[in-house]
């Protein structure tokens, strides 16, 4: 399930990546996979911003605001119930919905 298309958080730097994995273990939406002995980025759109895989990235080569934003505000609404609300101010240029 996609949550909302081209907002997500989370940026790759693939020059830092060692291959070594733990980002595809440990994200839940299947976000990254391993293509030539480096991660990759699947589809970005997927991401949920739990912040797993930058949480386990001992090299810097992934970054995502866990928490924050639409993703977090759509997580929230199915959960709690209630329309998402993220406080942005819907503007794509402010980072958010």
């Amino acid at each position: 399930m996609k949550y909302l298309v081209g907002v997500t958080t989370l940026k790759f730097f693939p020059e830092k990546c060692t291959g070594c994995g733990m980002c595809i273990e440990v994200c839940p939406r299947g976000v990254f996979k391993l293509q030539d002995k480096k991660a990759i980025v699947t589809d970005g759109d997927l991401c949920m911003e739990c912040g797993a895989c930058a949480n386990n990235c001992e090299f810097g080569a992934i970054t995502v605001n866990s928490g924050v934003g639409c993703a977090a505000a759509i997580i929230n609404s199915m959960l709690y119930g209630g329309e998402p609300f993220c406080g942005c101010s819907g503007d794509k240029g402010d980072g958010c919905c």
